[in-house]
């Protein structure tokens, strides 16, 4: 299935029992990355992938400190150039 356009940061991409946001954040400097990446955080179920691309080199700091923050699992931090790419798990919900 072709990806659909969210936004102009957004994409969502659908595949068997799962469901990729990539949200594109290159260009933007701290600390938008890590408000932006709490915001889309709070927009997906739990399971979903989230990966963020970032070109600030303090995300590198800031996206771990969110996750862990969050509850949530950073699968895998990569870098592509002057990109930070980070592949993000959103955690289930826990029963209060």
């Amino acid at each position: 299935m072709a990806p659909v356009a969210i936004d102009d940061r957004w994409e969502l991409r659908h595949r068997p029992g799962m469901t990729l946001r990539q949200l594109d954040l290159t260009g933007l400097k701290c600390p938008l990355p890590a408000l932006k990446t709490r915001k889309a955080l709070r927009s997906i179920g739990p399971g979903e992938r989230l990966e963020v691309r970032c070109t600030d080199p303090l995300a590198a700091i800031d996206i771990p400190n969110l996750v862990n923050e969050t509850g949530d699992r950073l699968e895998t931090i990569d870098r592509n150039g002057d990109q930070i790419i980070f592949l993000i798990i959103k955690a289930e919900a826990v029963a209060v």
